[in-house]
C-alpha cells in the first residue's frame, strides 16, 4: 500500500473517531493550524497572514503563519507534502511553487498532482510591464516595435530566474516576436531600484509593487498583465490590448498534504471562503489590487492543472532550466 495511503486512512480514522459520541478524540480542529509559506515577507506572507487571522476566528484556534523561504520556493513547499495529513499544517502555494517549478526544476522534490489537496484559490494579482520615466516608448505598441527595430539590445529586469515575472517576460517576447535579454534580480525590491535608478529600462512585476512609483512620477507603467484593466489602477491599459492571448497573473491559494481527510478539507474550504469576504480582507486586497477567487478544491485542481501545462511549455520554449 503506497505510503501517502496508509497515511490517509490513518488520519481518516483519526476524523471518524473524533465525530463519535463519548470519543475521546477532540473535534477537529482542537490545536494551531501551521500555515508555511514557502517565501519570504511579501505578497504571499500578506495574503496568508490576513486570511488566516479571519479563519482563526471561526475555527476557534490559531492559524500560525511560518516563513520558510529558499530554492524557489521548494523547501516550504516539500515540507507541506511531507507532513502528517491532519488538517493541523498546510501551505500557501503559489504560481511558482505549484505551475511554474514543475516545468523548470528537473528533479522537483514533490509532484503538485499527487502530493497535495487544493483547498481553494485565495486570490489572483496582475502583474505590470514598467518602465523608467525617461524611456522612449509610451505605449506597448511602441515598445514591440523598438524593440523589433533593436533586437536583443533591451533588457528587462524580473525578481529572479524562473519567478512569475520572468516568465511573464518570456511570454512576452514570444507573442511578440521579439529579443529581450533578462536580468535576474533578488526580489522585487531590487527591481523597483534598479528600475528608478536607471539600471534597467524595463521590467515585469507586481502592480502592487511599482503602482505607487508609478503614481509619484517616478517611473511609468505601459501595462498590466491581465485580460482585463485592474480595479486598483483602471486608468492603465492592458498588455493584451496590443499583444491579444498575453496574460501572466500572479496566484496563490491553500494546499494541504494529499490524503488530508475530505471533511477537514471542507471545513478549511468553507472558513477561507469565509475570511475572503471579511471587510478587512476585502479592503486591503482592494488597496493591492488584488482579486479574491475562492473557488471550489475540484475547480483549483484542474486550474492548478491548466496552469503548470501552460507555464511549463512557456519555460520549455525559452529554455529557461534551474539544475
Amino acid at each position: 500500500m503506497p505510503y501517502l495511503t496508509r497515511r490517509g486512512l490513518a488520519a481518516s480514522a483519526l476524523l471518524a473517531l473524533s465525530a463519535r459520541p463519548g470519543s475521546t478524540q477532540p473535534a477537529y480542529p482542537s490545536q494551531p493550524i501551521r500555515v508555511i509559506v514557502p517565501f519570504s515577507a511579501g505578497t504571499s506572507d500578506t495574503i496568508a497572514r490576513l486570511v488566516g487571522q479571519e479563519m482563526s476566528k471561526a475555527l476557534g484556534q490559531p492559524v500560525v503563519v511560518e516563513n520558510r523561504a529558499g530554492a524557489g520556493g521548494n523547501i516550504g513547499t516539500e515540507a507541506t507534502a511531507r507532513a502528517t495529513p491532519d488538517g493541523y499544517t498546510i501551505c500557501l502555494g503559489t504560481i511558482s511553487s505549484h505551475a511554474i517549478n514543475p516545468g523548470i526544476f528537473p528533479r522537483l522534490p514533490y509532484d503538485v498532482q499527487r502530493d497535495f489537496a487544493p483547498i481553494t484559490q485565495l486570490a489572483a494579482q496582475p502583474n505590470a510591464l514598467a518602465v523608467t520615466q525617461n524611456f522612449p516608448a509610451r505605449d506597448v505598441a511602441e515598445l514591440v516595435a523598438r524593440l523589433k527595430a533593436r533586437p536583443g539590445e533591451t533588457v528587462f529586469a524580473s525578481s529572479g530566474v524562473g519567478t512569475s515575472v520572468h516568465l511573464a517576460g518570456a511570454l512576452f517576447a514570444q507573442l511578440t516576436g521579439t529579443q529581450i535579454e533578462h536580468v535576474p534580480y533578488r526580489g522585487s525590491g531590487q527591481v523597483t531600484t534598479a528600475l528608478l535608478s536607471g539600471e534597467v529600462p524595463m521590467a515585469f512585476d507586481n502592480l502592487s509593487s511599482v503602482l505607487p512609483f508609478a503614481r509619484e512620477g517616478k517611473l511609468r507603467i505601459l501595462g498590466v498583465t491581465g485580460l482585463e484593466r485592474s480595479a486598483a489602477a483602471p486608468e492603465i491599459p492592458t498588455v493584451a490590448d496590443t499583444v491579444p492571448g498575453f496574460e501572466s497573473l500572479s496566484w496563490h491559494g491553500f494546499f494541504a498534504p494529499a490524503a488530508t481527510p475530505p471533511a477537514v478539507i471542507a471545513r478549511l474550504h468553507r472558513e477561507a471562503v469565509a475570511a475572503l469576504a471579511a471587510p478587512v480582507v476585502a479592503a486591503r486586497f482592494q488597496e493591492l489590487g488584488i482579486t479574491p477567487v475562492g473557488n471550489t478544491p475540484e475547480a483549483f485542481r484542474a486550474f492548478v492543472a491548466s496552469e503548470t501545462t501552460r507555464w511549463g511549455e512557456v519555460a520549455r520554449r525559452a529554455q529557461i532550466r534551474i539544475e
